[in-house]
């Protein structure tokens, strides 16, 4: 039995750049959905899996950028590729800060597009790999299951983890004692070449000593080594 063809939804609400695009994607193998607008565009995102979405900001209803950053606060991790006519500097940084992972702006090369559509749709099924080797983790009366994205903590809660949460906890874990800078991280986390900004790095470890530490402001597991990274210790 053949594997089933990625699928990609594609929003872009001029008819015949979406016709031109939605024909090269098929040739290339994609399954592709349409979108012509924002609002029934995040209720597809909401209602079915796609391996990557190719994204217009300047949409009928509810532009691209509020996608995104509804898509990523609803812990939604998949792949998204900008397409807008805004080039400035400004835009590619907001599009970016939100959770785009690519930015790409018109007009554009479609030889260049197909090839970053490839990069994302293979980060979109090596992130379908079970995350962990290792099953759960305890430690402080806290307990990490990393293949159910899930950890019940000293206070008694269960927590869902978002993807990127799970790895990040992984890579502490697997390391502990040991220092990880903020280069690795990115990479090994985010990986690609669409990093973001290291404080999204400061808010993941302040959300893991919320949940985990017996005292948040004097964390003994999750420690700041200043100016290089951090560490995991038991």
């Amino acid at each position: 039995m053949s594997a089933p063809k990625p699928n990609i939804l594609l929003v872009e609400d001029e008819l015949h750049l979406h016709e031109a695009l939605k024909l090269n994607l098929e040739m290339e193998g994609y399954e592709v959905t349409s979108a012509f607008e924002g609002p029934k565009a995040l209720n597809q995102i909401q209602h079915s899996h796609f391996d990557l979405i190719i994204l217009d900001v300047m949409l009928p209803g509810l532009d691209g950028f509020s996608i995104i950053e509804t898509v990523r606060l609803n812990n939604n991790e998949t792949p998204i590729l900008v397409l807008s006519a805004k080039n400035t500097s400004l835009n590619r940084v907001q599009g970016l800060k939100l959770g785009a992972d690519d930015y790409l702006t018109k007009p554009f090369n479609l030889e260049e597009l197909l090839l970053r559509v490839g990069k994302l749709i293979q980060k979109s099924t090596t992130t379908n790999i079970p995350i962990a080797s290792l099953d759960k983790h305890t430690f402080g009366g806290n307990t990490v299951f990393f293949k159910l994205l899930q950890a019940n903590t000293h206070q008694g809660e269960t927590i869902q983890l978002t993807k990127k949460e799970a790895m990040l906890l992984k890579l502490l874990i697997e390391n502990k004692n040991t220092i990880i800078t903020r280069e690795r991280i990115l990479q090994t986390v985010w990986g690609y070449n669409v990093f973001p900004n290291t404080r999204t790095i400061d808010n993941f470890i302040l959300n893991f000593r919320k949940y985990f530490e017996q005292d948040p402001k004097n964390p003994i597991h999750f420690i700041s080594i200043r100016g290089v990274g951090y560490k995991f210790q038991d």
